[in-house]
């Protein structure tokens, strides 16, 4: 399948537009974890088992995975080895360097472990993006209007053909996606009159929607600003953090009907 095939089968088997972010911290897992071989993979796959109906994607934070030292790569694979085949998956990157290193990260990230897309950091222009695109059935959402606090500084500054900053780089990533179809772009639920406003502006882009939950962002929000466009809502901390305890998958289930 293609890239957006895949989301849209996706969207259709689970009848969810719900991404589980699986932001998982070795440090903070739930104490019956605590003597498991690999407790970050016994804690992915709990709750992988207990919201796999309810999700269209699950994605993985890499930096999670980096700070788990020796154990990374392998936890990764087996992470997305028990994810079922017909979920999207995204490995959270934010990836962005000239072409000879984006060739391979794009390796990395598209073959050694065969994520269906990957976050890209859009700045250095489309050779740091190109490598991420070259496949039919992968591909990247590149950051455009993101939701912490901070993304003034730089993504609603006003270029000198008048746009925002965050405008033109929607307006690439509808060029960079034309050949394959397979480019999105990260809009941040906690400002959904800016959603609302980029998805007049780019209807054909699927959307990874972060900022639901935890960072204030709501699900009927998104909704309403999204209309009918293609999107993946991510929450992570809302559920994976539901509960320390040993009910953590049961509660990780519970609060993930909330966004259903």
């Amino acid at each position: 399948m293609t890239f957006l095939d895949k989301i849209k089968s996706a969207q259709e088997k689970s009848k969810s537009i719900l991404c589980v972010g699986l932001d998982t911290d070795w440090r903070t897992l739930p104490d019956i974890l605590k003597n498991e071989p690999n407790p970050v993979l016994a804690f992915n796959k709990a709750i992988i088992d207990a919201t796999s109906d309810l999700a269209c994607c699950y994605k993985l934070q890499m930096a999670y995975y980096e700070a788990y030292g020796e154990r990374c790569y392998e936890t990764i694979q087996q992470t997305l080895a028990h994810i079922p085949p017909h979920i999207f998956t995204i490995g959270d990157v934010k990836r962005g360097d000239i072409g000879a290193t984006s060739d391979l990260y794009a390796y990395a990230y598209q073959e050694m472990l065969p994520f269906d897309s990957v976050t890209i950091n859009p700045l250095m222009g489309f050779d740091a993006v190109e490598p991420f695109l070259k496949r039919d059935d992968r591909g990247a959402f590149l950051l455009g209007l993101t939701s912490n606090q901070s993304a003034r500084d730089f993504e609603y500054l006003e270029l000198t053909n008048g746009k925002k900053m965050y405008e033109e780089v929607t307006d690439k990533v509808r060029e960079w996606n034309a050949a394959k179809k397979n480019a999105g772009l990260v809009v941040g639920a906690t400002k959904p009159a800016e959603l609302k406003a980029l998805r007049q502006r780019a209807p054909e882009l699927p959307f990874l929607i972060p900022g639901v939950g935890t960072q204030g962002g709501t699900m009927e929000e998104v909704r309403e600003a999204n209309g009918n466009g293609i999107a993946i809502v991510n929450v992570s901390r809302g559920i994976i953090g539901a509960s320390k305890g040993a009910d953590f998958a049961e509660a990780a289930r519970a609060a993930a009907m909330k966004y259903i």
